[in-house]
């Protein structure tokens, strides 16, 4: 390996790595979930689980401690029987829900050019593949 693709590599490792992990976290399949229900203000877990269509109460409760443990939801529990429990996102967390309701905001304008431009490889590939076999044969 040259020097080159040593220093790429090492530089990818040193400035991907910790973004891809805060990425894997707050871009999951249910964390933007519940990011967007609980950007609506104090949400109780119930509330969360009925918005958030297909979530076990298990995945609901794994994915809200590591969203609390980053930093991203402050979980209160009011000494009442039973217990009432309300999430609530952080100032980080809020600043994150600009930031998806921008990335959403980009899929819903460009939702349209993407599916053609997957039709088009698609097409494109098909053909390639197709010739290739005919070719071989």
């Amino acid at each position: 390996m040259s020097r080159s693709d040593t220093g790429i590599a090492e530089a990818v490792q040193v400035e991907a790595c910790p973004v891809t992990e805060v990425l894997d976290h707050v871009a999951g399949k249910w964390s933007i979930g519940i990011l967007i229900a609980a950007a609506h203000g104090p949400i109780r877990f119930t509330e969360i689980e009925r918005a958030i269509k297909g979530i076990s109460r298990r995945m609901l409760t794994l994915n809200l401690r590591r969203l609390e443990r980053d930093g991203l939801l402050v979980r209160t529990v009011y000494p009442t029987v039973p217990p009432k429990v309300e999430y609530e996102l952080t100032p980080m967390a809020r600043e994150l829900y600009t930031s998806l309701t921008g990335l959403v905001d980009w899929a819903e304008r460009h939702r349209t050019a993407i599916a053609e431009a997957r039709a088009d490889y698609d097409a494109t590939e098909s053909q390639s593949t197709g010739s290739l076999r005919g070719t071989s044969a």
